[in-house]
């Protein structure tokens, strides 16, 4: 039933934006995303990843202004290059590049506010969006087997349903550039920043844990990861303009 809830949310914006009375744009877009988590006490890497998204927004006269739904697939994360750790014997090495992922189905609201650009009909725009994530999946699975052969040093985020948090929220800040092809066809490129209010990834303080290398127990502290994404899309834009006959 959750998986149900951002498709819904996004068809019922949708109807929204294609019963506005000057007609609606559509389209899709897509392009690489920079992932970026803090993890606590522990510096994480930039992640390289995509994203796609279909869109609906409303139009009005001019093209000045407009309100949008788009649902999107985004890979969230982080990841781990070139540190060296330190082997059962002491000696450093350096593993590969481990990445952190979060597969989110994204449902942005917002508004968009345009100016001229250019020559012709080009719009220049800054857009402000709320935005409900939903997590599909994550790549959590594949550290299982270090995690366990190193209890005391589960630097990674364990996969567990427990800790990993399937709703989060935040927002879309950006603004990009339409180009319009013909009357009813067009391309767009625009830039977005993602933070989010909520952690993706809440896991408590574990005590008495063993540590294998001394004997002794220790614990593993507090770990909350946050989501804050870079994305640059471009996509196509297709318009369909409602016209009132009296």
């Amino acid at each position: 039933m959750k998986r149900l809830i951002l498709p819904f949310l996004f068809i019922a914006a949708a109807f929204a934006c294609s019963n506005a009375q000057g007609g609606f744009a559509f389209g899709i877009k897509g392009g690489p995303t920079i992932g970026i988590q803090q993890w606590e006490g522990f510096e994480q890497d930039p992640l390289f990843k995509y994203h796609g998204i279909v869109f609906i927004e409303s139009i009005t006269e001019g093209n000045a202004f407009g309100i949008f739904a788009q649902l999107g697939y985004h890979q969230k994360g982080s990841a781990i290059r070139n540190r060296n750790f330190l082997n059962i014997s002491g000696q450093a090495f350096r593993p590969p590049a481990r990445e952190f992922i979060f597969e989110n189905l994204s449902l942005t609201g917002g508004a968009k506010q345009k100016f001229p650009f250019g020559s012709g009909d080009s719009k220049a725009y800054y857009a402000l969006g709320v935005r409900l994530d939903y997590t599909v999946n994550t790549n959590l699975d594949v550290y299982t087997r270090f995690i366990e052969a190193n209890p005391a040093y589960a630097i990674y985020p364990i996969d567990d349903t427990k800790f990993i948090r399937e709703i989060n929220y935040g927002l879309t800040l950006g603004g990009g550039i339409e180009i319009p092809f013909s009357e009813l066809v067009g391309t767009l490129i625009e830039f977005t920043v993602n933070p989010d209010f909520s952690y993706q990834y809440e896991q408590p303080e574990i005590p008495n844990v063993l540590d294998p290398y001394t004997g002794n127990t220790r614990s593993i502290p507090q770990r909350r990861i946050r989501n804050l994404t870079f994305e640059l899309t471009v996509g196509f834009r297709f318009l369909r303009k409602v016209e009132y006959i009296d």
